[in-house]
């Protein structure tokens, strides 16, 4: 096989020299602080950008879930992210406990305009950030260490100066932008510079932001730089250590989550992962992974398709089917034993004192997420005997029994196999009920009728084989012993009645009967039959006369 890429071209990102890490041996125990940058870094990324209504939904949507720190824009670089800020200010409609952030770069204009827009704000997050990488410093910017920090410093005694003028609470946020791009040696000391310039203590605590602007590495990766950074930077304890992950490798959730591990304190990301190149991490995928460990993630997504209606319609952009948690067939099963275990696991979660969730494959309720159990189970060609048995007992009523499942199951998969498509449970239903209630055969059921005496049933049996009209009497242990008996003194054909089973269906004032009768012939072949009437004794008799057609029709 020929490999196109030019020897060379690539190499592994080096190893973190931390022999003595210890993240690998903690645990996540409780929520970070969460901070959305949706209406930020989601929204540069969109083709359409959000209009302001657009920006207002998505706004109340994220207070309703429960963040306390939103990126609301980058005021000083359009009149509309100037404006959006202005209309939360003016119509008063950020809440008090609510820290809005803003971005800004280390320039006197943007800044002053920055805190232009910030007028009335009582609590806000200034945002200031300079890439620090090895690539920008010598590709795009031409300039030194040295000058790379000059330019941090200058940005915080501008904030300092406007902060000053500010009737509100001013936290100060630091970003070496393309941090997984930059020695940590520097890293850490553009940081330290930094706090050192604003002044850190106890009451005056900063963020730094630690982004992985650019998915370099390994997740193990990004948890070292983490902790290695949480060793080396001065007051650590008036730090707030922040992550800023991007997708480009696919790993930002485990690598968020590794750095947690490491001593992060914060989360900055988007809902469903909208953001540059690959996006964001996912603070949803984030939350519920926390949920499922029986954490707290402070964030409420119990009504996860009302997130998704928004988000899809300020971005334009559709959730893929199998996004974590939250798409169409996240809940799905198609294969046989994972419906056949789902099936089983549910019920099992009903019946169980505690509410410890123990279904296989499914590692969230469902319900928990605003879903219902409706769409877990699809049947197509893959699908099982156990996946067709839930669909028609949870939406229709028909409650099979065990042995019944595996003949069920493969009427419904002739028809899957040759339709090369899911079927939809009025499809299911339809084949069910065409072929227990509506099949014609070489017997029919005209009339019948039962008396009981001294608990012998007497049973007048009136019905058509192969044409003739036959009337029989016959008697037995109970109505269906006795309609057998009346049956066959003229039918033939060798059978036995090896399992029965009825139950009702539907409302108790309008409910239907339903039974089910298995019988074995003389060549061992074993099938079942079903009836239905508002009479039991009826519907057990059809489901006598429907096994019969099943085992006996040509």
């Amino acid at each position: 096989m020929m490999n196109h890429i030019p020897q060379g071209k690539y190499k592994a990102y080096p190893q973190i020299n931390l022999p003595d890490r210890i993240w690998p041996t903690k645990t996540i125990t409780k929520a970070p602080y969460w901070c959305s940058v949706d209406l930020r870094d989601g929204n540069q990324a969109l083709i359409n950008p959000m209009s302001m209504d657009k920006k207002l939904e998505l706004f109340r949507l994220l207070l309703k879930l429960g963040f306390k720190e939103i990126e609301v824009g980058f005021p000083s670089a359009s009149k509309v992210e100037f404006d959006f800020l202005r209309h939360l200010v003016d119509n008063n409609l950020i809440p008090d406990d609510v820290t809005v952030q803003v971005l800004v770069q280390a320039r006197e204009h943007l800044i002053a305009k920055t805190f232009e827009a910030l007028n009335g704000v009582k609590k806000a997050t200034v945002h200031l950030y300079n890439s620090t990488s090895i690539a920008q410093r010598k590709i795009v910017f031409g300039k030194s260490k040295k000058e790379i920090i000059a330019l941090a410093l200058e940005g915080i005694d501008l904030i300092k100066r406007y902060e000053k003028k500010h009737n509100g609470e001013i936290f100060l946020e630091y970003s070496p932008e393309s941090f997984t791009g930059t020695e940590l040696e520097f890293a850490a000391e553009i940081c330290n510079k930094v706090t050192t310039q604003w002044g850190i203590s106890a009451s005056r605590k900063v963020i730094i932001n630690l982004p992985s602007t650019v998915e370099m590495a390994t997740p193990n990766i990004y948890a070292d730089q983490i902790e290695w950074m949480s060793r080396h930077l001065d007051s650590r304890e008036n730090i707030i250590i922040s992550t800023h992950t991007h997708n480009d490798r696919g790993t930002s959730v485990a690598a968020t989550e590794l750095a947690l591990l490491a001593g992060a304190d914060r989360v900055e990301g988007t809902l469903l992962s909208n953001g540059e190149r690959t996006g964001n991490v996912d603070i949803i995928t984030l939350a519920l992974n926390m949920t499922t460990q029986g954490i707290n993630s402070k964030l409420d997504f119990s009504k996860i398709d009302e997130v998704l209606d928004i988000v899809e319609r300020a971005t334009e952009i559709e959730t893929h089917v199998r996004h974590p948690y939250v798409g169409k067939l996240v809940y799905t099963a198609f294969s046989g034993s994972h419906q056949d275990a789902i099936n089983k696991g549910l019920a099992y979660q009903k019946a169980k004192e505690d509410t410890f969730w123990e279904v296989p494959y499914l590692p969230i309720d469902p319900a928990d997420v605003g879903r219902s159990y409706e769409s877990i189970i699809r049947i197509n060609s893959q699908s099982g005997k156990g996946g067709v048995a839930y669909i028609l007992e949870k939406e229709f009523g028909y409650q099979l029994p065990k042995a019944m499942h595996p003949e069920v199951g493969k009427l419904i998969q002739a028809v899957t196999d040759v339709e090369g498509r899911v079927l939809s449970s009025n499809e299911i239903v339809t084949i069910f009920e065409k072929t227990y209630f509506e099949m014609k055969g070489h017997l029919s059921l005209i009339d019948f009728s039962v008396s009981s005496d001294n608990k012998v049933s007497t049973c007048s049996l009136t019905y058509i084989h192969n044409g003739k009209e036959i009337q029989a009497q016959g008697q037995g242990n109970g109505p269906i012993d006795a309609c057998k008996n009346a049956l066959v003194q003229e039918y033939k054909n060798s059978f036995t009645i090896s399992s029965y089973s009825e139950h009702s269906c539907g409302e108790q004032s309008s409910a239907t009967a339903i039974a089910y009768i298995e019988i074995e012939t003389a060549t061992t072949i074993s099938c079942f039959g079903v009836g239905k009437d508002s009479d039991i004794t009826i519907a057990s008799i059809k489901a006598m006369f429907c096994a019969l057609n099943k085992a006996f029709t040509n």
